[in-house]
């Protein structure tokens, strides 16, 4: 799965979420006819929803789900992620990649010295920062621009930077 969106809220008395989408444009998981949610507190509990009607709100999407009939039924699903299975996604263009693709990734720098492993990927607003931690607990943000990676290679599992050790 991957994660697209975070339910917030109930919306209106009949059902509908709100959700933040993740995605580079607000309006891609209105794309999708069927949506997987998994509770906050348990990640791996995917179900399956088909979307019985869906619209931008603002920044945010608000959607109709088959099963939530009510504001109660939104209501338990509050928190939950969003998601779509990995195969509906169209393949990402040569240098794009999805953010979901990176977590796991080892970052090392310029002088081969492992940063540690991207834990998550952050949304600023101006670019994305890659949230790695080390195997001894130290935390970096590395921003997702050009002048600080130098090369993102899934297939070999790792992410090259411009970033010292000690920074």
């Amino acid at each position: 799965m991957v994660v697209m969106a975070r339910v917030l809220a109930p919306y209106g008395i009949q059902g509908w979420i709100k959700t933040r989408p993740y995605t580079a444009s607000i309006a891609t998981l209105l794309d999708y006819t069927t949506w997987w949610l998994a509770p906050a507190r348990n990640p791996e509990a995917w179900r399956e929803f088909t979307v019985r009607a869906a619209r931008q709100h603002g920044d945010t999407l608000v959607a109709a789900l088959d099963g939530l009939a009510d504001r109660e039924a939104a209501l338990q699903w509050r928190g939950a992620w969003v998601a779509v299975p990995r195969s509906a996604l169209p393949e990402p263009g040569t240098g794009e990649f999805y953010w979901s693709d990176l977590v796991g990734l080892v970052v090392v720098n310029r002088v081969a010295e492992k940063l540690g492993r991207v834990g998550k990927v952050l949304e600023t607003g101006a670019h994305p920062v890659l949230h790695v931690e080390s195997e001894d607990g130290v935390v970096r943000l590395i921003p997702v621009v050009a002048a600080y990676v130098d090369a993102i290679d899934p297939a070999a599992g790792r992410i090259m930077v411009d970033w010292p050790a000690d920074f």
